[in-house]
């Protein structure tokens, strides 16, 4: 029997979209622009919207990702990022007196790995971290084939983890080009491309600060598969090579040689992977 088809809503500060999930594939998706300026009600509202260009008759329930601090149990989001008027938001309880339909909420990182173990790399593996290099270092963590998010949504900040004078996201993520550089990633992947030297030498810097963030994962959670995401992963055949080197040093030989690290290649990952939240709710 085929999973039930389901709605997974994506969060953002400009957009809001969702999608339906059916027979492991997306099926449609819309798009409505957030009016992140207004209202609690107003945001609701837009993300309402979005949904009901898609609900079906046969939905059988909804995951939606937000970027945010989350109370799981409760499904209430906290402080969303650029959306003012989201400080205590019951958005599980809102969607499911709205659509009659269970709700599962999440954040965006977590998310991302839900979308990997069930349509991604992480699919075959038990154990997998979902690692989103961005303008921050996110994670979730996926264990014994479960999305793990901890007692507060708190499982998987690798990016808070103490490292040299601040934390790892600070070298780990697209903070550290402007931060320490002056460019963007975006910029800098340019100039990669066109085989700067320099731009080269920047990349293996991070891929040296990213095999040692690598290493804390591997210490922590002992994943199979990290799969990379986010912005800062398009450019990982510039970094790669420099995060294994520094990887090396792991202390534990069987680990230095089963870990795989993978770039995600999972298009609308982030609806997907609200999506899977249903799914991972009701995996046994």
């Amino acid at each position: 029997m085929s999973d039930p088809a389901v709605i997974g809503v994506d969060l953002g500060g400009t957009n809001v979209r969702a999608g339906i999930v059916d027979g492991g594939r997306l099926a449609d998706v819309r798009s409505v622009a957030v009016r992140s300026q207004g209202s609690e009600r107003d945001v609701l509202e837009d993300m309402f919207g979005a949904i009901d260009a898609v609900m079906r008759k046969d939905v059988a329930g909804i995951g939606a990702g937000v970027p945010s601090v989350i109370d799981l149990k409760a499904g209430i989001v906290y402080d969303v990022q650029n959306i003012r008027s989201w400080k205590k938001v019951p958005l599980k309880a809102h969607l499911e007196e709205r659509y009659g339909l269970p709700a599962y909420v999440n954040n965006d990182a977590n998310c991302f790995a839900a979308g990997e173990k069930y349509f991604g790399k992480a699919k075959p593996f038990d154990h997998a971290v979902g690692l989103i290099l961005g303008t921050g270092l996110g994670a979730g963590v996926i264990a014994n084939g479960r999305l793990y998010s901890g007692a507060n949504c708190g499982a998987g900040e690798f990016g808070m983890l103490p490292y040299l004078d601040q934390n790892f996201e600070a070298y780990a993520s697209g903070q550290f080009f402007e931060r320490v550089h002056g460019v963007t990633g975006r910029e800098l992947s340019g100039r990669a491309e066109r085989g700067d030297e320099r731009a080269l030498a920047i990349f293996a810097e991070f891929g040296g600060h990213l095999g040692e963030a690598v290493k804390a994962i591997c210490y922590a959670v002992d994943p199979e598969v990290i799969v990379l995401g986010g912005s800062v992963s398009r450019s990982a055949r510039f970094f790669q090579a420099a995060m294994w080197d520094a990887f090396q040093s792991f202390a534990y030989s069987i680990t230095r040689e089963r870990l795989k690290v993978e770039v995600s290649e999972t298009e609308n990952i982030a609806i997907l992977g609200a999506a899977a939240l249903y799914y991972d709710a009701l995996a046994k």
